[in-house]
Order: C-alpha cells, then structure tokens, then sequence
C-alpha cells in the first residue's frame, strides 16, 4: 500500500454515503481508507463500521476538530503518503491514482492539492491550491472560476487540506497540524512550515473532487468559524514569521486586518472577529514559533515574494468575480 485515505469526521452522517461510496469506485487500488471520528453523536460511525467493513474507523472520546482528528489519522497510518479528505465531498474514479502520480514526480513536493469542484454547480471551481498573502489573508484559488481555467498543474502556497495529499516522512521533520488550530488555516501553517524548510507544494489539475464545502461547520460565514479563523491567522504570522519579517509586512498586515474587521462588520460579525484576534494575541505564546535558522533565509525571500505576488493574484481574482 502507498497511501491511507484519512477521513476526519464530525456528525457528517448525510455525507459519508457519497463520500465512502466513491472511493469504492477508484481505479487505482493501493490504498486504504480510514475514519477518524471526533465523537460524534449523528449515528455516522456506527453506519460507517456497519456498511464499510473494508474502511477502519476509530472513534475519539471527544471532538479534537480537524487538526487532532487527521493528527491522529497520520500517526495510525503505515504508508509512505497520507492523503486527507473532508467526508462532504465525492472523488472523481482517477482521483487517489492521480494524486499518488502528482507527488511522486518529486521528492521536494511535500503536499499536493487536487481539483476542488463545486458539489452543486460543476462548471465552477471551489478550490485549486490555496494562496496566502501579504495582508495576512489566505484564499481558495479559483473559487466561484469556471473549471476549464485550471487545467494545468501549478506551484501554489499551501494545499487545501480537505482533499490532498502529505509526504507523511516530512512531518516527522517539520512536525504534523497544530493542535491549537483546532481547525481552519491549519493547512496554511502546516505547508508554510514546509516552505520554510524547502519543501513545496503543487495543484494537480487531474486529480478531481467535487466539494460540498462547510459541511461539518455548517455555512461559510457563522461565528464560530470567523472567531477561530481569525485567531489562528494571528498564529500563522506569529509562529511562521521571524521578528523581522513580521516588522516590515505589519503595515499590510495591520490593513489586511482592518479590511477583515470592515467586512465582518458589514455582515454582523464584527464581535467574533475582534474576540478571535483578541484570543490569537493572548494565547500566541503558547505556540512553538518555527525556529529560525538563517540556513533558511533563501526560503524566507522566497516566500516573502509569493506573500507580495499572492497579493496582486487574490486582487485579479476578486475583480474577476465581481465584475
């Protein structure tokens, strides 16, 4: 076997049927797939070990959100590659295949991310990669895009943890998902943390999944998932930024935030906004930040433009949606 499929699962009894039975459907059978579920109470972890004997299922005696539960999933798994699927989705026949194929071209790739396509409306995209930027905001490449825009393979920041593929040996090295994270942006930490290091992560424009997107949260905006999201960006910069790096970007970021704030305001969630950032600064010390090591300073630099660039790009992006 190459590589286990890591399910996270929370309550998401409506989705495991679509989820579990695609992967029964893939071409490519050298893997196995294994449940992690975070307690939940819905009756989808019995309905997985009663309708999937091929699947193995392990239940924790409480919901350690993303991070813990795939945390746990990586450690459990006994194969050279680890690839992470959220349970709203539904795999394309190609897709484990493709993305065993994606990173195995080399061995610098740490993580690659596959085709994300809306669950609903197939002719548009929901993820290619995801970027993170100068401002301090992360974003989904072509989101809300047509799918035939993102045909081709590409270098981008971080893979979307809800359908990628890890080299399971580099988080003996860089370590695994930040428990505090909890979850949201611990996919951005994780790659980052990787870059660092000299790794990189790459779209595979072959590998294809449809994606119901907010699953287990339950919507895009709520006050749970824009209070943790906005601490856990203040943790990203603290933990994967040297003192001087975050000097100079703390204009932009302070902007970026200021932008953030303006917007959830706009939409009712001005509070769980300014509480999450609030939460991130108290509570940042308790991170252990990425050790600078100045063998690394061509990595920084190189991230340090992808930041700037990534800027440019999530504008191009935004004024091709809304104009």
């Amino acid at each position: 076997m190459k590589v286990t499929v890591v399910i996270p699962n929370y309550n998401g009894m409506k989705f495991m049927k679509t989820c579990l039975d695609s992967l029964r459907l893939q071409n490519y059978k050298e893997f196995k797939t294994l449940v992690i579920d975070n307690a939940s109470v819905d009756g989808s972890y019995e309905y997985v070990k009663e309708n999937y004997p091929e699947v193995e299922v392990v239940r924790l005696k409480k919901n350690y959100g993303f991070s813990g539960a795939v945390n746990k999933g990586i450690d459990l798994s006994d194969t050279p590659y680890v690839l992470l699927l959220n349970n709203d989705t539904e795999s394309d026949e190609d897709f484990v295949g493709e993305m065993v194929k994606a990173i195995e071209k080399e061995d610098e790739i740490f993580a690659c991310s596959s085709k994300m396509i809306n669950f609903n409306d197939r002719s548009i995209m929901d993820d290619a990669g995801d970027l993170y930027s100068l401002p301090g905001w992360a974003f989904q490449r072509g989101v809300g895009r047509s799918v035939d825009d993102y045909c081709e393979d590409a270098e981008v920041f971080s893979a979307c943890a809800g359908a990628a593929i890890y080299r399971k040996e580099v988080f003996d090295k860089i370590g695994k998902f930040d428990l505090k994270h909890f979850a949201y942006l611990e996919d951005i930490d994780v790659c980052y943390r990787a870059k660092i290091y000299g790794y990189k992560n790459v779209y595979c424009s072959s590998a294809i999944v449809y994606h119901v997107g907010s699953g287990t949260s339950g919507s895009k905006y709520n006050s749970f998932k824009v209070r943790l999201a906005a601490r856990n960006n203040i943790y990203v910069i603290y933990k994967n930024m040297p003192f001087l790096q975050q000097v100079v970007n703390m204009p932009f970021i302070l902007a970026g935030f200021l932008v953030k704030y303006m917007f959830f305001n706009k939409i009712g969630f001005a509070k769980d906004y300014r509480e999450g950032m609030i939460e991130g600064i108290k509570t940042m010390h308790k991170l252990k930040k990425v050790e600078y090591d100045e063998n690394n300073l061509y990595n920084y630099f190189i991230i340090q433009k992808e930041l700037i660039v990534n800027g440019l790009i999530y504008v191009k992006e935004y004024l091709n949606r809304h104009i």
